[in-house]
């Protein structure tokens, strides 16, 4: 697993990087060597944020969390992460047995799974059609609060790309632009 540690608005100590590191290496048994993690570091005021995602499989896996001590958040997300990890492979596992299924080996039995969840993935029951206006990111953020929606998709006037803005949990927007 590649681990990538970074830090925002704290500087990531070795110390740090290496705790991370060590934790999340115990996720390592459940993942394939091509796995990327992403991990950020963040105080604010006197939490202390850490926020991992895992990419595996196709699946992207997230795990927040904040204490007032960065080693007691890390330890907490790891904690997390193994929690959805196991759901995950539980359900794997349960479409399996429902289907009858002779498990050859994990990794055959993984492509399996995710081949059957595929087939058996949510339908779209409702489509909307809406006109892409140009318009700022200040702008599409007041007009998603005036819908009170949670995101609201816009055509971004500085780059002329399709943009996504969205409400964080802690009040905040967020900004999804295409690369």
């Amino acid at each position: 697993m590649e681990i990538n540690v970074r830090g925002k608005n704290i500087e990531a100590t070795p110390a740090l990087v290496d705790y991370a590191n060590k934790k999340l290496s115990k996720l390592e048994k459940h993942f394939e060597k091509s796995t990327d993690a992403q991990v950020v570091l963040s105080v604010i005021r006197e939490e202390h944020i850490v926020e991992v995602t895992l990419n595996f499989n196709g699946l992207i896996l997230r795990g927040e969390e904040s204490t007032g001590d960065m080693y007691a958040s890390i330890d907490m997300v790891v904690d997390k992460l193994e929690r959805q990890v196991k759901k995950y492979k539980t359900r794997m596992s349960k479409t399996l047995r429902q289907r009858g299924v002779r498990i050859i080996s994990e990794k055959h039995a993984a492509i399996e799974a995710e081949e059957r969840m595929e087939e058996e993935a949510p339908k779209v029951v409702k489509t909307k059609r809406f006109s892409l206006k140009p318009m700022t990111v200040e702008e599409a953020i007041m007009q998603m609060d005036l819908l009170g929606h949670n995101f609201f998709v816009f055509g971004n006037a500085d780059d002329d790309s399709v943009s996504v803005v969205y409400k964080r949990k802690d009040g905040d927007y967020g900004l999804i632009e295409p690369e």
